[in-house]
């Protein structure tokens, strides 16, 4: 069907537009957003004759020499055709009539309206009306039935009803569209078409396709559509032979069908893609008359061929087939034919319906046919291009359908072979993240964490107000957009702006450096001719500039040109954020509705360097980005057309994790949040919900509400899944700390703190919950991410609960933790010259969730240790909380920057190296081998003592004069072992010698011996401070002056850690005797039974250490009664 598309005509003021033709077909109408009706003779009508309706026409209609109007007073108005006069109000609305429609005799009008009703109206007298009530939405079109038995409407609340105009009574209600609170806001206007004559089909457009449902029965028959509809169907209009049905779309597409075949037939596009609002077929089929949104009236020409009468075509077909169709091609396309290309090898398909004989008609390889008019036997086909190629989904070809000669005035494009594979995507045009759509006459140019910038293109003046939320940063600013600039950014130091190119002017960028010390405080730069700002965006003493050259510009924030450098394709959009630059980009063509992004993230520090190298950008499928940027602290996000958020996950390689999803929280299809900013910390997403649209409008100025984070694991309804969502929400969003640190900023010690408590008290609660559930494996796997001292309530727990092997594999991975904890302090004293700032960020391993735990668990695991006494089960996860809660207290004491260990910060290098100062030993005692108070230490006698933060002994001094903060801890009594403690005492003697755990942990254990003494409590209470000594206290007090003299050079410092090492190497029983003196000195008879008690389970260990030696004779030096290394973590009692 090739037909021609005329130029379009200016006819109205912008905005929407209605066209029909009257009933000779003689004139064009058109009514506009200006008020007027005008009435074209043709479309090239140079002085059309127009009739002033009201201040807006919303829509019209014409039949019997009656034209009526809806306009912008609320009501329906009759004026004769053709001369204009007025004839009097058919009916009034409480607000706007937005479709009105003749019957198919023209005795009765119907009109929808914005207050939900419509209303059906006879012309002859207009007191009889019939008022259809049912809509919940401003009323979209209505359309009558041919018969005049139906009246269907669609609406805004997503309906599309049917009514019995007699009864007044609704027939079906479908639910097809998407919900929107006003037409203006509509996706589409979605106007109803019933088939002439018999009235058998209702054509419903619906998204990208229209529906056709069949009269009485209301059944969906079928559906037409075309791979290139990428955007919502506006209007659909049927042939006056009820043949073909034309649809027009938002993107300016226009489209015709063959019904019966359900091909596509014919395919124009809008000169300048404006949306299509109106469609009107002239009364003899031969062209179509549209409007579009802009006001202008545009015309289809040369259909008539194709719906004229069957027969004709027929019979026109078969006496000049070869005249016809064959002078369309040259000679070089017979000869090819000729020399039997069109063999059945042929790559085109045959049509639908033939007969397998038909193999001579099939389609050479040129694609083109060379005989078409032998194909127009059968009374339903086109030519094979309609057929196989109506879904042709790259050719924009107008391809002639059933038509026997083809107008002079359009040449027939050549076919092409059948393609039926994935259809490129349109790539998404670049924009602004926290921007509106540039072709509003009032928009946001941004608005973001700073500030907003609005820019006015009115008649009146063309303007940018810039506003911040905080007026310490500067106050609000009015500049005028002379240059017309289009794209904004807005940071604490600057305004930027940039305007495109026109033929006289270079795109320019213009910087408005407002903290600037000196008095210049603008600049202003010239792009080389050809070049286009694309987007833009500030970072912290810089800003980025990618333009139409496929180039990325950094200027210093003073106007300084730096380095530039090429993108792999044309840039999406951009986004900065002190020292990082998130760029996104095309860096392929997408296929079936999908962008395929690409994203690069670089650090724009001293040291400059690429973290994430054109990675591709995940997105939600068919959808694309609409936002870009960083969380307040400086983690990039960004989400997509479906409302998914994403974040960067630092710590599992640099992936995005989906952390929200808005259109959860939408209350209709058709609502949207437009973010504006996001914060991990509190974990806020800012938005701004938009009814019906997926933009805020300017004025009234948009309130902002917040909405909360939610990472879609599975089963959140169950408390499980609950605290598993919740667990690794927290992780993720304290990630942040560690990246901070490293690239050298202060963070927030206690916020810090408290996030690694939460986790851990998240973990504790699972943990008790996979007990009840008699999940064992699972309690172990939760155990693995715990910190030490939160595993020694996990074992406490475990064995409250009688879980006995539960609690015993507990205890061997708190022994592997306690050496991976001494392992990493030995290396950190190897490493200490070079100062805590140089180790890095580690994520979250498998115990590395424990990271920030350690340094606050020697004195928690006193606390621990403390209530022993048997309370019931259900007291346990109230206890783990009071437990848990002194840890944050310690810590904010022990240290100045919480990444020291880890990640540590370059802020504060500590003065001293780490070993000399910070790692205090945890048996250290002044020369008189006594606590003195003035030295301010809690002698702390914990085996995680020998882990102490570099800044230690600093902090703790100085919390030596604030005794109401530190937790206050009582000394422990031994206490009789319960029947639960035996037991799992006499389970653990049962356990294997040569266990290799066993192997590994000997050292960590003899350490363990010594904390079964009481530990003390803060040095403010001096009453707590006359304690008897451990037994390395009283051995060293003995052995001092020989480890003196063997090197009298040492600190006291060093004597300890040399101290350490000797008492070490002394066996079990000693040790043990010396730890008996120690505590109560009971005297020598009491000494005896210890000595002998010991012995004989010294007997046992040597058999064991012989054990061992066949296996492994690298550690030969000490054994350990497996009993006591239970006992050690699950009761800290001998």
């Amino acid at each position: 069907m090739p037909c021609e598309r005329k130029p379009m005509r200016y006819g109205h003021s912008e905005g929407h537009t209605e066209v029909c033709f009257d009933d000779t077909g003689r004139f064009i109408v058109t009514c506009g957003n200006d008020g007027d009706v005008r009435i074209w003779e043709s479309l090239d009508d140079d002085d059309p004759k127009f009739i002033t309706v009201g201040e807006k026409a919303y829509s019209l209609a014409l039949k019997n020499g009656k034209l009526v109007t809806a306009s912008s007073n609320n009501t329906v108005q009759i004026h004769t055709f053709p001369d204009g006069d007025p004839d009097g109000i058919l009916t009034r609305f409480t607000t706007n009539a937005t479709h009105v429609a003749f019957n198919s005799i023209g005795s009765r009008v119907a009109a929808g309206s914005s207050d939900f009703m419509v209303k059906v109206v006879e012309v002859s007298d207009s007191s009889q009306q019939k008022t259809l009530r049912g809509h919940e939405a401003p009323v979209l079109s209505v359309t009558f039935d041919p018969k005049d038995d139906f009246l269907a409407s669609a609406s805004c609340d997503g309906s599309v009803v049917v009514w019995n105009i007699e009864e007044q009574t609704q027939v079906i209600s479908l639910p097809l569209l998407q919900k929107s609170n006003d037409v203006t806001n509509a996706k589409s206007l979605c106007r109803l078409a019933w088939q002439p004559g018999m009235g058998k089909f209702l054509a419903v457009p619906v998204e990208t396709k229209v529906h056709l449902y069949e009269r009485g029965s209301w059944d969906h028959v079928s559906t037409l559509s075309d791979d290139l509809l990428a955007q919502p169907i506006n209007v659909v209009s049927w042939s006056p032979c009820e043949r073909f049905l034309a649809a027009g779309c938002v993107g300016g597409l226009l489209t015709v069908w063959d019904v019966n075949s359900k091909l596509c037939v014919e395919r124009q596009k809008h000169e300048k893609g404006f949306t299509v609002c109106s469609l009107a077929w002239h009364p003899s089929g031969s062209h179509i008359a549209y409007t579009d949104t802009e006001g202008c009236l545009g015309l289809l020409d040369g259909l008539g061929t194709s719906t004229a009468d069957n027969n004709t075509t027929k019979q026109v077909a078969a006496k000049n087939p070869a005249k016809d169709y064959d002078d369309l091609f040259d000679d070089d396309d017979d000869r090819l034919m000729d020399e039997g290309l069109s063999d059945t090898k042929s790559p085109a398909k045959k049509a639908v319906g033939w007969d397998d004989d038909d193999d001579d008609f099939l389609v050479p390889a040129t694609g083109r046919v060379k005989n078409r008019g032998a194909f127009l036997d059968d009374e339903n086909s086109l030519d094979t291009g309609s057929l196989k190629l109506g879904q042709d989904k790259l050719g924009d070809d107008d391809n002639d359908a059933g038509s026997s000669v083809a107008p002079a005035a359009a040449p027939v494009v050549p076919l092409r072979p059948v393609y039926e594979g994935p259809v490129p995507t349109p790539p998404q045009k670049a924009f602004q993240p926290g921007s509106t759509p540039a072709h509003l006459t009032h928009r946001f140019m941004m608005w973001n964490s700073v500030g907003i910038v609005r820019g006015y293109n009115d008649e009146q003046d063309n303007a940018i107000d810039v506003e911040f939320h905080d007026t310490a940063v500067h106050h609000a600013m009015h500049l005028t957009n002379s240059l017309g600039h289009t794209v904004a950014d807005l940071s604490q130091e600057a305004v930027l702006l940039a305007c495109p190119s026109t033929e006289e002017l270079a795109s320019k960028l213009q910087c408005l450096h407002f903290s600037s010390w000196d008095t210049n405080k603008e600049w202003m730069v010239d792009l080389p001719k050809g070049e286009d700002v694309r987007a833009l965006c500030l970072g912290q003493g810089w800003a980025a500039v990618a333009t139409s050259t496929l180039m990325i510009r950094l200027f210093s924030i003073g106007g300084v040109q730096r380095e530039l450098f090429s993108l792999p394709g044309p840039v999406v959009c951009m986004a900065g954020h002190g020292e990082q630059l998130l760029v996104v980009y095309h860096r392929a063509t997408g296929f079936d509705g999908e962008q395929a992004l690409g994203v690069q993230l670089l650090q724009l520090s001293r040291k400059r360097r690429q973290l994430i190298s054109g990675e591709p950008l995940p997105l939600s499928q068919k959808s694309y980005l609409s936002w870009l940027g960083f969380t307040a602290q400086g983690t990039p996000c960004y989400v997509d057309s479906d409302g998914v958020v994403r974040m960067l996950n630092r710590s599992l390689g640099n992936t995005w994790t989906p952390v929200c999803n808005t259109r959860e929280t939408c209350k209709s299809k058709s609502d949207h949040y437009w973010v504006v900013g996001v914060h991990e910390n509190p974990q806020q997403l800012r938005c701004i919900p938009c009814k019906g649209s997926r933009y805020p409008p300017t004025l009234p100025r948009p309130a902002v509400a917040i909405l909360p984070f939610k990472l879609p694991l599975c089963q959140t309804t169950t408390e499980k899944g609950q605290m598993e969502e919740q667990f690794w929400r927290s992780v993720l969003f304290h990630d942040h700390y560690s990246f901070l640190s490293s690239s050298g900023y202060e963070i927030d010690e206690d916020a810090q703190n408290q996030s690694q408590k939460e986790q851990q008290e998240l973990l504790m609660k699972m943990f008790a919950l996979s007990c009840k559930l008699e999940r064992e494996f699972r309690c172990v796997e939760l155990a693995e991410m715990m910190t030490q001292n939160v595993v020694t309530l996990a074992i406490r727990y475990a064995s409250r609960s009688r879980r006995m092997a539960l609690a015993q594999r507990l205890s061997e991975i708190a022994l592997e933790k306690s050496n991976q904890m001494q392992e990493e302090e030995q290396e950190e004293q190897e490493e200490e010259p070079e100062y805590s700032s140089t180790r890095r960020s580690s994520g979250y391993g498998h115990t590395d969730v424990t990271a920030g735990g350690r340094y606050s668990r020697r004195q928690n695991q006193q606390e621990e240790q403390e209530d022993e006494e048997e309370r019931g089960e259900e007291l346990m996860k109230e206890e783990d909380r009071q437990e848990m809660e002194p840890e944050e207290a310690t810590d904010t004491k022990k240290r100045v920057n919480p990444f020291a260990k880890e990640a540590g910060s370059p802020i504060k290098p500590s003065p001293t190296p780490i070993g000399k100062m910070g790692r205090a030993n945890p048996f250290k005692v002044p020369g008189s081998g006594k606590m003195s108070a003035s030295s301010g230490q809690p002698r702390v006698t914990n085996i995680l003592d020998n882990m102490t933060s570099s800044k230690k002994s600093a902090q703790l001094s100085s919390s030596g004069g604030k005794p109401s903060k530190s937790p206050i801890l009582k000394p422990l009594a031994p206490k009789p072992k319960t029947k639960t403690q035996s037991t799992l005492l006499q389970m653990a003697a049962t356990k294997t010698a040569n266990k290799k755990v066993q192997e590994n942990t000997e050292q960590a254990a003899n350490l363990q011996k010594q904390p079964d003494t009481p530990p003390p409590g803060p040095p403010a209470d001096n009453s707590e401070n006359k304690r008897p000594k451990t037994g390395f206290q009283l051995w060293l007090e003995e052995n001092r002056k020989s480890i003196l003299a063997d090197n009298p050079d040492l600190e006291e410092t060093d004597v300890i850690k040399e101290a350490m090492g000797r008492f070490r190497t002394l066996s079990a029983e000693e040790r043990l005797s010396w730890t008996d003196r120690a505590k109560g000195q009971s005297g020598d008879a009491a000494d005896l039974k210890k000595r002998k008690r010991a012995e004989g389970g010294e007997g046992l260990e040597s058999e064991n250490e012989k054990a061992e030696a066949d296996e492994s004779s690298a550690k030969k030096k000490k054994s350990l009664d497996p009993s006591s290394k239970l006992s050690v973590f699950a009761f800290n009692q001998n």
